[in-house]
């Protein structure tokens, strides 16, 4: 069975809840943490998917390995290789496929709001008619690849997720964090770095699109419990392209 090669950009910045789906799938992973020095396959020949995980750097950011994750998405999207990209991986994703990434108006940090764009796609894909919040963290956003359908926006950051298909194959990319568990939102609030940029967005914009670190971990458990269904349900409905044999 080919396995799903998962890129990690940050130490950190894990795969949270796309890793227990993988264990409770039975699903083989091969981890390429470039944050580690791991060097990029240069091929996805050998591999069923491409889980592209976030990430505190820009796609616009200078860093050998950003052109070396491109050129395996693409090598994956003419191989016919699934792709599901969460946040930062949602941006490569929308680059790979020749969409623009650029710097948001306003950052989105904690639990926020987001807005079905296409009923019938979000049913399939995420088996409800409305997600309701999920956790972000970035600052910047992707356009829409040619040809692809928004499914979910909000309203600081209009494209929130996306399907492109390619060659019958599905590819999904998100701008959200639906794969945060309660650790990992736990560990990222309690980043001293986390209040510090909260209040320089605050500074800057009024900050519409950041709660404190104390707000994002209100009701974690509920929350993260919601968000992890939503994930598995879109993990599940992605799975269904692998190349397993």
């Amino acid at each position: 069975m080919r396995p799903i090669v998962i890129v990690e950009h940050e130490a950190g910045v894990s795969a949270g809840h796309f890793s227990a789906w993988l264990a409770a799938r039975a699903l083989p992973h091969l981890l390429v943490a470039v944050h580690q020095g791991d060097a990029m396959p240069t091929s996805a020949e050998p591999f069923s998917g491409l889980c592209s995980l976030g990430g505190n750097m820009s796609v616009n950011d200078a860093l050998p390995w950003i052109d070396e994750e491109l050129h395996l998405m693409r090598d994956a999207v003419a191989r016919g290789v699934p792709i599901i990209g969460h946040c930062l991986g949602g941006q490569l994703l929308a680059r790979a496929l020749g969409a623009g990434v650029r710097r948001n108006a306003y950052k989105e940090m904690g639990w926020l709001p987001v807005l079905v764009e296409d009923s019938k796609l979000v049913r399939e894909w995420a088996g409800t008619e409305a997600p309701g919040e999920l956790f972000h963290w970035h600052g910047d956003v992707f356009d829409l690849p040619d040809g692809a359908t928004r499914l979910l926006s909000s309203p600081l950051a209009p494209n929130q997720a996306f399907i492109a298909v390619r060659h019958g194959v599905a590819h999904l990319g998100m701008q959200f964090h639906v794969e945060m568990t309660e650790e990992l939102v736990r560990a990222w609030a309690g980043d001293p770095a986390a209040e510090v940029e909260v209040a320089e967005e605050r500074a800057r914009t009024g900050g519409p699109g950041v709660q404190s670190p104390g707000e994002m971990c209100v009701d974690l458990t509920r929350r993260t419990s919601a968000m992890r269904t939503l994930a598995w349900h879109l993990y599940d409905r992605w799975a269904r392209a692998l190349r397993l044999n």
